[in-house]
């Protein structure tokens, strides 16, 4: 029952069946490079948009309840460890790339609370939601996105826990700390509103995120049906000891969220890559893209930032071994 959840209803694999036998009768050869190419494609896009819609409206249901103000009074009734922890877990019920969970960062720092439980906040948001967890589970299996979706909010735990001992309160722009905040009143919404609202999310949300589905598919696809197995292997296999690293550098430069990374993370385990190294990649994506960084750097100085940059990739990395070494377990 449980590979059927798996493959039938959250991998779409009926989906697959469908777009090759319809290629099939278009006269491609779904065999060849470029019929596969053509099927990876269209299998993979359609796939991550319908999970996407159906994910989003959920949890933009849920985040109904969470409005920037009710969160950061929830957070405001904790000290300690218990605040890090519920800011790594709000975080992952938050739909957002990294882009636009600084906002929110800075709406939360500016209200008063400590830097490190903000910091929690901003590493999780991006790198986990519920959403990565069902479609994590559609490609890797469940104990992989069971997996993935702890860790990330130990490392958002954990980095934040650092920021604060460090006492780094001086290291944000002066802007942010001076602007206080507004406690404004929040009209309790009824049922059919919450669904408004939530499908409102579904549409803003895939108008944002599709172009990189489309680029992620895309690459994945190339990586699935032209590029040799053994180049993927020598970069990111198992004789690489580096290939965590690596993936986790190479992600940086780019900006997606987890729904665009995925197709290519797909198509890199496919051709030999250990599960670590595109994990890694994922998660050096999500969390550090070059944009975000941008943005960060208007919020707090070099010095806050770099600490940032250098707790994220060392946990990324950790991560990456770690997932390394359980990958006869997992998969």
């Amino acid at each position: 029952m449980l590979t059927f959840i798996q493959d039938e209803i959250l991998g779409m694999k009926w989906l697959d069946r469908l777009i090759g036998d319809l290629l099939t009768l278009c006269g491609l050869d779904v065999n060849e490079k470029l019929g596969a190419s053509i099927r990876f494609f269209l299998y993979d896009t359609i796939k991550i948009m319908v999970l996407l819609g159906v994910l989003i409206l959920i949890i933009s249901y849920i985040r109904s309840y969470f409005p920037p103000e009710r969160s950061k009074k929830l957070l405001g009734r904790f000290n300690g460890p218990a605040a890090r922890i519920i800011a790594a877990l709000l975080g992952t019920v938050t739909p957002f790339c990294s882009c636009s969970s600084i906002p929110l960062f800075i709406g939360f720092t500016s209200a008063g609370l400590p830097l490190g439980v903000t910091f929690s906040f901003l590493i999780s948001s991006p790198m986990v939601d519920l959403g990565s967890l069902v479609l994590l589970m559609s490609i890797f299996g469940w104990k992989v996105a069971v997996v993935y979706v702890i860790l990330g909010p130990v490392i958002a735990v954990a980095g934040g826990t650092l920021i604060e001992k460090l006492h780094m309160e001086d290291q944000v722009q002066e802007y942010i700390l001076r602007a206080g905040s507004i406690d404004v009143p929040q009209e309790e919404l009824r049922f059919k509103d919450r669904l408004r609202y939530a499908r409102g999310e579904v549409l803003t949300t895939a108008k944002k995120v599709f172009p990189y589905v489309l680029i992620g598919v895309a690459i994945g696809a190339v990586i699935h049906n032209w590029i040799p197995e053994e180049w993927i292997i020598n970069a990111l296999g198992g004789d690489n000891p580096f290939g965590v690293v690596i993936a986790a550098v190479c992600g940086i430069p780019m900006y997606a969220d987890i729904f665009g990374t995925i197709p290519i993370a797909e198509a890199l385990l496919s051709k030999g890559a250990l599960l670590g190294v595109v994990l890694a990649f994922m998660m050096g994506v999500t969390t550090l893209s070059l944009p975000s960084m941008i943005m960060l750097k208007k919020a707090v100085k070099a010095k806050l930032l770099g600490i940032f940059i250098g707790v994220c990739t060392a946990g990324i990395i950790l991560v990456g071994y770690a997932f390394n070494a359980l990958q006869a377990v997992l998969i």
